[in-house]
């Protein structure tokens, strides 16, 4: 809208017949556990802020749902490391250019069924087991290049990764092949798999999601609940949605959605959204949910979320170039609890010899826009920060005792 635009007058509904209905409510696995509220987070750290329950989606073996949102996180501070080298050492030198990946997308603009039939064959089933015990997870994936790596989401593989477990891909054909992990992140929710075994399936064309618009139709894939190779369609419901997922038994990942009504449910975490180009856009990884069905593990009510592709080519060549992945860090703490400002994301405190602090920045400050996007809250500012990369300059604007200032923070970097 532009500003000389008056915003258009919603539609007047009669009140609802019945019972008003209820707030949503929240649910843990059988493994976790609610924490009291947390305190105000670090920008670039976990925390997680109050709404409806945002879910992963990797389904458990021994229960239904591997990880789940909750109402409260992990305080924390993050410390300002500086832009270090790359210390890791990764299988290739020149990341994504390295690997042969696929971009020209393999159908014309049509229907379900076409995009169907070129993408099931990139994508897989993902199982990782505990080691020495019957837990463990399942997913899905798709084949990110000829070199056979895998791309899913972190929280498939973490517990089986940590515990020396086993992780093998299941291809469309029933083919089960061994996988080790290249590298993962727990800040953006990723991780590329190698299997050595799967240099013959076909990669999955990788496409841009900032080409999207609200209400252009795409396909999700995966093996929700179990069921390989499994195919729902609907639209894209909103871009650039803040959200943040994640666990008291893990950390939160913040995510920059990519909202889709496409079906997606508990298994489907790290399976490919397509748009109807046959072309992937987003890494499908959390469901809000109400609560409710089979032990209070609600499934697909239409709101999904998915990490947009361009996320998942930064993560994955970091990791294929050094083993590990960076993300962008101010050095700054702000609040992401339900008490946070409605209006921007205030400034609790600012660790010393930071970009935060280099920049002018003091607690009390109050960000409201970040390159040129509105900042509503702490977790819309910490989404607006991991979209960027770290060393990039970007542009502050902050009210401090009511006057509206700028500055230019030039970002520094984590690994996670």
């Amino acid at each position: 809208m532009n500003d000389d635009e008056a915003p258009a007058q919603p539609p007047s509904y009669p009140p609802p017949s019945g019972p008003a209905p209820s707030a949503p409510s929240y649910s843990w696995s059988d493994y976790a556990r609610p924490v009291p509220p947390p305190p105000p987070g670090a920008v670039g750290t976990h925390s997680a802020g109050r709404g409806p329950a945002k879910r992963r989606l990797g389904l458990g073996t021994a229960a239904l749902v591997l990880l789940l949102g909750l109402a409260g996180g992990f305080g924390g501070s993050a410390v300002y490391d500086g832009l270090a080298d790359n210390e890791a050492a990764g299988p290739y030198a020149g990341g994504l250019e390295d690997v042969e990946t696929v971009e020209l997308p393999p159908v014309e603009v049509g229907g379900v069924q076409a995009v169907a039939e070129a993408l099931l064959p990139s994508t897989v089933q993902i199982v990782a087991a505990l080691d020495g015990s019957a837990g463990g997870a399942t997913g899905s994936g798709f084949v990110l290049d000829r070199q056979g790596h895998v791309v899913t989401n972190n929280h498939v593989v973490a517990s089986a990764a940590e515990d020396g477990g086993a992780i093998q891909v299941i291809d469309f054909d029933g083919n089960a092949y061994e996988a080790e992990v290249v590298g993962r992140s727990t800040v953006y929710d990723l991780a590329v798999l190698l299997v050595p075994g799967a240099t013959g399936l076909p990669p999955a064309a990788l496409g841009r999601s900032e080409r999207l618009s609200v209400g252009d139709g795409v396909v999700a894939f995966g093996s929700p609940l179990g069921l390989t190779s499994t195919v729902t369609a609907g639209i894209v419901s909103a871009l650039r949605r803040p959200v943040t997922t994640g666990s008291v038994t893990d950390e939160a990942s913040y995510i920059n959605a990519v909202q889709t009504d496409a079906a997606i449910n508990p298994g489907n975490s790290g399976g490919p959204l397509v748009n109807l180009r046959g072309q992937v856009v987003g890494v499908n990884s959390a469901i809000a949910t109400n609560g409710g069905g089979l032990a209070g593990d609600a499934g697909n009510i239409g709101v999904g979320f998915a990490i947009p592709v361009e996320q998942v080519r930064i993560t994955a060549d970091q990791i294929l170039k050094t083993g590990e992945a960076r993300y962008p860090v101010i050095g700054a703490e702000v609040s992401t609890r339900d008490d946070a400002l409605a209006s921007g994301a205030q400034i609790s405190a600012i660790n010393t010899d930071t970009p935060a602090q280099q920049a002018g920045l003091s607690p009390g400050d109050v960000v409201i826009e970040v390159d040129g996007l509105r900042v509503s809250d702490g977790i819309g500012l910490i989404v607006n920060i991991r979209s960027h990369q770290p060393g990039e300059k970007v542009e502050f604007v902050y009210l401090r005792d009511g006057v509206e200032r700028s500055t230019t923070v030039e970002l520094g970097s984590e690994t996670g």
